[in-house]
Formats: structure tokens, C-alpha cells, sequence
């Protein structure tokens, strides 16, 4: 049961009253470092997003995210926030393999839960800086978080949940005053996706369907923005046109839910199907004609992969700048032997 709401929950973010004080005054301008091998930032630093241009006076001490990933990148840049949003509920923070060792034993706050944030409890924390970055986050929850501490919220130009995690990456670190450093993080993961492409000519252009059946008799299949199919574009796969535009025009823009009847959308060079039990997924999914009619399925171009144990599935629904090494480490070796 536990496993069966967590997979619900990784597939509801696809488809996916307090009144506080005045903003922090400003401070003077100054010159931090906080890595021995960083170049200094010059503060005030400027960071533009989806409401508008946040300024930051000094280099932020305490951290509150509030994007559902967004505590990786910080992670990820040496820093510990002290608040962060409760994804899953039931897998509490520090369990993920790639961030266990990172928060140690000091756990960050838990002040809200998806978008929905406990403004008293953020207030409580006295944070320098809050970002949303992999959020949903309204207007109105931006100007009452601005009251609190310096915000900056989802990255400009792209839907919410659908900026590429090397922009959020790139943001979180201009926040924090390393944006050097956070380019470097992000070319050595660019550069080890360019070696694995390299390495295999046979993946580049093929079209790629990565779906969840997250209940008997349902299935969303997710766009090239979400995620999971961004890591396998990457990876050099192409999501067809078809499923693109079939989850945009839907409520959920990141994902489209599937009949049966239209099965024929996922019917890629390959399909991959995250799944918190791949062999109680098999055997649902073998149980449908339409699903044993498709061509993949017949050609055995299906591979399952599982959300945890390892946890494949959840490292490739963060795909941040610490998940996608040990994603890489974890998937491409299955992808190598289907």
C-alpha cells in the first residue's frame, strides 16, 4: 500500500492565509566566498524569474526551498537548507541514495507540502533566501513570501515543472552566489551525456514512450519537458510529436492519461515503464490484448524499471544535478542489456 501512494504521487506531480512583516531591509554591497576553490561573487546579484527580478544583497546563509527538487541543487553546491517541501510524505528526507550522505543527520524543516506552503513555519526559520524553482508557485504566495525573505521563484519562459533542470541548477547557484561553480557541475554531467551518446550511436533518434501504469487499467505517458523523458532525451531518444502534443493539450500538460484505445501512441522504438513492482506490472499489462498487440511489446522493446529498489524511477522523476549521476550508473547499464 505505502508503495502503491508513493507511485501515485510521482504521477500526480506530472499531472501535475498568513500575513507576515515587511522584506528584509537591504544590505550593503559585499564580496563572499564560500568554497576554497570558487571564484569570488560580487554581491548584490540579480536573478531574473517567472515574477520578475530579485535582488540579493549578501550571500544567503539560510536556505528555504520550496520546489519539489529544488533542495538537490543546493545540496549539490555545498550548502543545507533549513526548509524543504514534503514530496512523498512516507520517504522521509536524507533516504534518497544520492543525497543521504549530504544531509548527514541535521534534516531540513518540513514547511508545507507540494505548493502548498506553511508560511508561518517558513517565517519561524528566518531564512535569507527561499527559491521555487520546480514549483507551482502562485503570484499571491510569491508577494507573501517576499515579505519573509528575498524569493525567487520558477524559472522565466517555461511552464511550471517544465524548465530543464540545468536552468534550475544554473539559478539556484546564481542565488547562492556560485554560478561558476554550478556551470562546472553542469558540464561534467553535459559532457558525460555526450560520452554515453558517443559510446551509442544505436540509441540517437529512436523514439522513446516512458509511461507509468500506475493503477490496473490506467496509464499516463509523459512528455519530452517531464523529467523522466527529458533523461532519455539526453540519452539521445526522441518522445514522439504525438505524445508531446497529446499531454499539452491536456489539463496536466506534463503527462497524458492513456485508454486502452490509444495505446498505439506508445508504440516507440522502445518503451519504458517505471513501476513501483515491474513484475506485477508485466503481468497486468501482458493481461491486455491491446497492449500484447502493440509491435514493441511484441518485439520485446519494453523495459521495466523500478521506482525504488533501486530507486531508479525516483532518481530519474528528480533528474537534478545529483540524481542524474546515479540514474546514469543505475539505467543505462539495464538499457545497455535489453
Amino acid at each position: 500500500m505505502r508503495s502503491a501512494k508513493i507511485a501515485l504521487l510521482f504521477v500526480v506531480l506530472a499531472l501535475a492565509g498568513c500575513g507576515v512583516g515587511d522584506p528584509p531591509a537591504a544590505q550593503e554591497p559585499t564580496r563572499e566566498s564560500a568554497l576554497p576553490n570558487e571564484a569570488a561573487a560580487t554581491f548584490p546579484i540579480e536573478v531574473e524569474h517567472k515574477y520578475g527580478t530579485t535582488v540579493i544583497e549578501k550571500k544567503p546563509q539560510k536556505i528555504v526551498t520550496l520546489g519539489l527538487s529544488d533542495q538537490d541543487a543546493v545540496l549539490a553546491l555545498g550548502g543545507k537548507p533549513v526548509g524543504a517541501i514534503d514530496w512523498f510524505k512516507e520517504r522521509p528526507y536524507g533516504l534518497w541514495p544520492w543525497t543521504k550522505d549530504l544531509w548527514g543527520d541535521t534534516p531540513p524543516e518540513i514547511v508545507g507540502e507540494r505548493d502548498d506552503y506553511n508560511l508561518e513555519k517558513i517565517l519561524n526559520l528566518k531564512p535569507d533566501l527561499v527559491i521555487a524553482l520546480y514549483s507551482g508557485m502562485s503570484k499571491q504566495q510569491y508577494d507573501e513570501l517576499s515579505k519573509i525573505a528575498k524569493t525567487v521563484g520558477q524559472p522565466k519562459g517555461f511552464d511550471d515543472y517544465g524548465a530543464p533542470w540545468q536552468d534550475m541548477t544554473r539559478m539556484a547557484g546564481k542565488a547562492m552566489g556560485l554560478e561558476a561553480e554550478a556551470d562546472a557541475k553542469i558540464k561534467e554531467i553535459d559532457d558525460r551525456f555526450a560520452r554515453i551518446r558517443e559510446e551509442h550511436p544505436e540509441w540517437q533518434g529512436k523514439t522513446v514512450a516512458v509511461v507509468d501504469p500506475y493503477q490496473p487499467g490506467k496509464m499516463v505517458a509523459f512528455q519530452e519537458t517531464d523529467p523522466k523523458a527529458a533523461f532519455l532525451e539526453q540519452l539521445g531518444f526522441t518522445v514522439p510529436e504525438e505524445i508531446n502534443e497529446a499531454a499539452r493539450d491536456s489539463k496536466d500538460n506534463n503527462a497524458v492519461e492513456l485508454s486502452s484505445e490509444r495505446l498505439d501512441l506508445v508504440d516507440t522504438d522502445l518503451i519504458v515503464v517505471l513501476t513501483f513492482d515491474p513484475a506485477a506490472a508485466r503481468k497486468s499489462l501482458d493481461a491486455n490484448p491491446v497492449w500484447q498487440g502493440l509491435k514493441a511489446v511484441k518485439d520485446g522493446r519494453v523495459l521495466y524499471v523500478p521506482y525504488s529498489e533501486p530507486a531508479i524511477g525516483a532518481a530519474l522523476s528528480f533528474n537534478t544535478v545529483i540524481s542524474i549521476p546515479y540514474a546514469i550508473d543505475e539505467f543505462v547499464p539495464l538499457l545497455e542489456k535489453s
